[in-house]
């Protein structure tokens, strides 16, 4: 099982599971709307951008689309 790091904590996910997924297992939503509401995936293929997340520093990678790595740290709007 891959560790990686979620908004600054460690956590071991399963592997084979995409980033979106990852975060609806632990309960995390990907970003804020605008008006401050907690989001998260609603398309899962990438049409939506409502899983985007900061993945190694870069900022806006779709969630549904890549999948978990070992030693990856990421950021949602909650961390």
């Amino acid at each position: 099982m891959p560790l990686l790091k979620v908004n600054g904590k460690q956590v071991e996910v399963n592997e084979r599971v995409s980033i979106a997924a990852m975060l609806m297992n632990l309960g995390l939503a990907a970003r804020k709307s605008v008006g401050g509401e907690m989001r998260g995936p609603l398309c899962g293929m990438g049409i939506c951008f409502e899983c985007r997340v900061t993945v190694d520093g870069v900022a806006h990678v779709r969630g549904c689309q890549l999948m978990v790595r070992e030693g990856m740290e990421m950021w949602t709007d909650e961390g």
